[in-house]
């Protein structure tokens, strides 16, 4: 079976920093950023792209959908 590759794009200026992502990560990718957007949030990011699977799960939690979620399979 092939493994599955992942990454995520947040839009950033809408995330508004719920952490909602965060804790439903399950291989930890996820993390609050230090710096903050335009409406003053911190907001999320991929601390460790390589460890994202694609499941979806941050995306499915995010209650203002700003989190797109992206997949391949890797050879």
């Amino acid at each position: 079976m092939a493994k599955m590759k992942g990454a995520i794009v947040v839009d950033m200026e809408r995330c508004k920093g719920c952490e909602l992502c965060v804790g439903s990560c399950p291989t930890d990718v996820i993390r609050m950023a230090g710096e903050v957007n335009g409406k003053g949030y911190h907001f999320a990011y991929m601390e460790y792209p390589d460890n994202c699977t694609g499941c979806t799960n941050c995306a499915v939690v995010c209650p203002d959908g700003v989190i797109t979620v992206y997949r391949v399979k890797e050879d």
